[in-house]
């Protein structure tokens, strides 16, 4: 009998420590969605002039409204996108009307369809976001230069490499017309939330702990008493 309440007191025990985990994550869920939701509300909000010191923490999603004139050259930046496939992220610098230069994240183009891009001309009036990605780490490939293709977004060498401020303004509208290029706006997609799948682990190994706990505790209880040497 000993031996079996020490079962059920691990099982219990065990039970509890992986329930008490599977509820703090669901805490944790709830906090992430709050934070995603105001993420989100901030991206959509209403664009305001580009900040003349941008702060990368405090500025990071801020809607702007920039207007300027593009250069004559491109970055292009393998992306892939559901449903549509591979094609390329297009960045260029702006020179606006207040004078700064800034780099400009155009949108999306299929890889078919990158010939067909040109430089616009005249003047251009961008809505988006700011944005600092972080999408660089130690299995990134440097880019291929001769083919003009980036694998990353790498804000400090595409700044350098067109000459222009380490500021990105990913677009959400622009006064362009149509044409291969589709504004591929920020979002809270990239931002991770496996706060329920972790959830849902520890519940299940809750779950699994008891019942084998169950198991072992009736098998204890099932053993016949050992007869005593005559």
């Amino acid at each position: 009998m000993g031996r079996i309440l020490f079962l059920i007191g691990i099982g219990l025990g065990g039970a509890a420590v992986l329930i008490s985990l599977g509820l703090w994550q669901v805490q944790r869920l709830a906090w992430k969605e709050s934070v995603l939701a105001d993420i989100t509300a901030r991206i959509a909000a209403d664009p305001v002039a580009l900040p003349s010191d941008p702060d990368p923490v405090a500025d990071k999603y801020l809607p702007v409204a920039v207007t300027g004139t593009f250069d004559d050259q491109m970055i292009y930046v393998l992306v892939s996108q559901k449903q549509i496939g591979a094609g390329y992220r297009v960045i260029l610098p702006m020179q606006t009307d207040t004078g700064r230069r800034v780099l400009v994240d155009r949108g999306f183009v299929r890889l078919e369809e990158r010939d067909a891009v040109t430089t616009p001309t005249g003047e251009v009036t961008v809505t988006g976001n700011l944005h600092w990605p972080q999408e660089i780490d130690s299995f990134t490939p440097a880019p291929d230069l001769k083919e003009n293709i980036w694998f990353a977004r790498d804000l400090p060498a595409m700044a350098q490499a067109l000459n222009a401020d380490p500021l990105l303004v990913v677009a959400r509208e622009t006064s362009l017309p149509d044409g291969p290029v589709t504004p591929l706006p920020v979002d809270t997609a990239g931002i991770p939330n496996d706060h329920l799948q972790y959830a849902i682990t520890w519940f299940s190994l809750a779950l699994i702990w008891a019942a084998m706990t169950l198991v072992f505790a009736l098998r204890g209880s099932r053993r016949r008493p050992e007869r005593p040497n005559l």
